[in-house]
């Protein structure tokens, strides 16, 4: 009886070192996961997501997302370039510019930028969600619990060709976007060929009347970056980057958009009376492109898209009033 005494001992002691190594392991990686940030909380590291560096750290994001929501026009832009079409995105314009407009059935508004719907984003079940860091911050951490969000450091129009390479990384879609580079870059080639005899003696203008100031793009800006990709020549004043890209102009410096081309964007009532204004300024009738009737009028949401498919219609644009014009 003794020897069964200790065997029966001996097996409670086992049973109970068993027990209490289980409840160390649990409270372990329970303690573990408590402390991990909400992004690590709904993405679990596992064979079907990929670590994505961002501006805001790092997520795990699906291979194959099916379900995108996108918070900024250049991010949903960027998406359908590459052959995604996001469930919702913040689509901020009254009337949506035409490159955009033929890709918008079937996907939700989300809002504001600054206040996208977050009752409307979760009802949605996204996989993944893409935004850029100054509207996203704030929200950010919420955004986290829904889905994967990733969020790209945006540092203005400059930086569009950047934001769409880390949109196509993190939709896992790099070899596409090899593609519409390839695209971009033989269409550009197309216009730099019909236009090369033109070139050097064409000057070519930007500006958009808007909430009554006038802009200028600049040489970095989005349009002004195709611009400088055909060689075309700027005004002396918006031929330098400056950071974002674009700088007001006030009307006594007018002579700051001649050119031999003018390019105009007004985008609603109140800019085309700001226009009517700037029309009865005694310069006005000095700019080259106003004496050879040659002003055109351009979509203001398209000349600064942001994405590759504004691109392509700012080059359509181009090939308009530049080739097909002259």
């Amino acid at each position: 009886m003794p020897d069964q005494f200790r065997i029966g001992t001996m097996i409670n002691i086992s049973r109970w070192l068993k027990f209490i190594l289980l409840f160390i392991l649990v409270f372990t990686v329970v303690s573990a996961c408590s402390g991990r940030s909400p992004q690590n909380v709904s993405t679990p590291l596992t064979s079907d997501c990929r670590m994505v560096q961002h501006a805001l750290g790092e997520t795990c994001v699906p291979n194959q997302p099916q379900r995108v929501v996108t918070l900024d026009v250049p991010s949903l832009g960027n998406a359908l370039t590459l052959g995604i079409k996001p469930l919702a995105s913040i689509v901020y314009f009254d009337t949506p510019p035409p490159y955009l407009a033929k890709h918008l059935e079937a996907i939700e508004n989300l809002g504001k930028e600054e206040q996208p719907n977050i009752e409307k984003i979760l009802a949605l079940k996204p996989d993944l969600i893409i935004g850029i860091k100054y509207s996203t911050e704030p929200i950010y951490s919420q955004l986290s619990q829904i889905a994967p969000t990733v969020v790209d450091n945006w540092e203005g129009y400059p930086s569009w060709r950047d934001h769409f390479n880390f949109v196509a990384q993190v939709l896992g879609k790099t070899e596409e976007a090899k593609l519409v580079w390839a695209k971009y870059d033989q269409r550009i080639a197309s216009l730099k060929t019909l236009l090369a005899n033109r070139l050097q003696d064409l000057e070519v203008s930007f500006v958009h009347i808007c909430c009554g100031t006038i802009d200028i793009d600049l040489k970095n800006s989005f349009n002004g970056s195709i611009l400088a990709d055909v060689g075309i020549r700027r005004p002396p004043a918006q031929a330098a980057p400056i950071e974002g890209g674009i700088t007001l102009l006030s009307e006594e410096r007018l002579m700051d958009i001649d050119g031999d081309i003018l390019f105009v964007a007004v985008d609603n009532e109140e800019a085309n009376q700001k226009l009517a204004e700037l029309k009865r300024n005694p310069l006005w009738e000095t700019l080259r492109a106003v004496q050879q009737n040659r002003v055109y009028f351009v979509n203001y949401p398209t000349w600064r898209g942001g994405n590759p498919l504004a691109a392509d219609a700012v080059i359509d644009d181009l090939f308009r009033y530049l080739v097909n014009g002259a």
